[in-house]
């Protein structure tokens, strides 16, 4: 049986549904489809130079990974590589032939700093310091039992705060663009602030994007402006997860964040979903104390690798 490591092809179906089901079965609290692989190949922007790959042993795709330059961020020459491979076909070379042409690759675009994701287990850890690679933050994956589980009940909004779905603003998102682009630029990073100034870019990438929830993102308006905001994202099944939870400086320390992902969950549970995702940084205590608020359980931990090139 021989392994070999070649490029997605965007066109073909089986190739999608192959990369999609390895990253559902290696990490199955993070939502991907066929579709949403298809419109980040269509849609991405052309700097990140995204170059999916997938490891296939005898024409049965067994691997995959993400690979591509961070573009946003304020940092120069950084890019990111996320090495898959499904849980029932490991020890059979696809993880190291992945990995090598990950960085063949991106050292060809002129990249000197390489971050992935590892899942925080003793032969992943294992694998990732094998090859070079530096242990930097981690991050917890966390469920919510959507189905049977006790959510909070939902608050009304205090006075001047308003509550409405990002739907609400389809005709001219951009306050909602603007919101995400002050969030995201504080959110903490090794690879540095990412800023989110291509409106264009981010109507594609993130708006259109066919796991977001237009209907199940909520926005906390405060006096008319958008000041919070929870992201949500669904899999057209019985998943749904949040992908950033964040608010305006100007309106920080009044609870809003938590008001706004209440709703959203609520409404997330009428509609039918059962389990809930989400993600945090470990330290970042103040967040993972709302979660544990809303009932999450940590259900995995990852760790950010980090390799210097040159």
């Amino acid at each position: 049986m021989t392994v070999i490591v070649r490029e997605i092809r965007p066109g073909v179906r089986a190739d999608l549904e192959g990369f999609a089901g390895v990253r559902h079965r290696a990490l199955p609290f993070y939502l991907v489809t066929a579709d949403s692989l298809a419109h980040d190949l269509a849609h991405l922007h052309p700097d990140a130079r995204y170059r999916p790959l997938v490891a296939e042993e005898d024409g049965e795709i067994i691997g995959s990974a993400q690979v591509g330059l961070l573009h946003e961020s304020t940092e120069p020459n950084q890019a990111f590589l996320n090495v898959y491979v499904d849980p029932e076909r490991t020890h059979r070379g696809a993880g190291t032939l992945l990995l090598r042409t990950a960085e063949e690759y991106l050292a060809a675009l002129g990249a000197t700093r390489l971050l992935a994701w590892v899942l925080d287990a003793p032969g992943n850890r294992a694998f990732a310091e094998a090859h070079g690679y530096r242990a930097s933050r981690s991050a917890h994956f966390l469920r919510l039992d959507l189905a049977n589980g006790k959510l909070p009940p939902l608050q009304p909004p205090p006075p001047g705060v308003e509550l409405r779905p990002a739907s609400d603003f389809a005709d001219d998102p951009r306050p909602v663009f603007e919101l995400d682009a002050e969030t995201t630029a504080d959110e903490p990073s090794e690879a540095g602030a990412a800023e989110l100034t291509d409106y264009e870019s981010w109507l594609r990438e993130t708006w259109q994007h066919p796991l977001t929830s237009l209907e199940l993102t909520t926005i906390a308006l405060v006096d008319g402006v958008p000041a919070a905001f929870t992201a949500a994202r669904t899999d057209g099944g019985t998943r749904y997860s949040t992908g950033m939870t964040g608010t305006a400086r100007a309106f920080r320390g009044r609870g809003l964040a938590k008001l706004a992902k209440n709703d959203s969950l609520h409404r997330a549970r009428a509609a039918g979903y059962t389990e809930a995702f989400t993600g945090n940084d470990t330290g970042n205590e103040p967040m993972l104390a709302i979660n544990r608020w809303f009932g999450y359980e940590v259900c995995a931990t990852e760790v950010r690798y980090v390799r210097e090139l040159g």
